[in-house]
């Protein structure tokens, strides 16, 4: 079997990842033990975002004419991806947690929604809390107004029975 042939099914693994994500995190994990990295694949496993380890070459290959070219530049050493495919800002946000217990990993660049962010980018990204969060507070700040005015209402209600 020739070396192209053992190639191709994995570089097209990683375009169909790419397809799916709405981000894309580089991350180098030199120094990670065993445990620390169970830990970190599983917490990224629980929030839908996929982790993997290619080899340089193979990545650069899938990134290849796509909003992820840019990151081929951070392509040397140790490098782990990660795919964020429901939430866009998770693997920043999981990785970014990990990184405060292992010191050893380390953001090496990202694109989220077709912006390339490099390290220190990616740490701001890490900081944006989960689509889910943001719907609950914007609701919540909505709700608010609402529910005090609904009060005033009432008391006032009260007031006039009370008379």
């Amino acid at each position: 079997m020739a070396k192209v042939e053992i190639k191709a099914p994995i570089i097209e693994e990683i375009k169909a990842y790419t397809e799916k994500a709405s981000s894309v995190v580089l991350v180098d994990y030199r120094g990670l033990t065993v445990e620390q990295d169970t830990v970190l694949r599983k917490s990224l496993r629980e929030e839908g975002v996929v982790y993997k380890v290619y080899k340089n070459t193979y990545l650069k290959r899938a990134f290849e004419g796509t909003v992820y070219e840019e990151l081929s530049k951070h392509l040397d050493g140790p490098t782990a991806v990660a795919f964020g495919v429901d939430d866009a800002t998770a693997p920043a946000r999981i990785l970014s947690e990990a990184m405060k217990k292992a010191d050893k990993l380390e953001f090496k660049g990202g694109v989220v929604e077709g912006t390339y962010y490099d390290a220190a980018g990616m740490k701001v990204v890490a900081n944006i809390p989960s689509r889910d969060v943001l719907i609950s507070r914007l609701l919540g700040s909505l709700q608010s107004p609402i529910a005090n005015l609904a009060r005033v209402i009432k008391q006032i209600a009260e007031q006039k029975e009370v008379a």
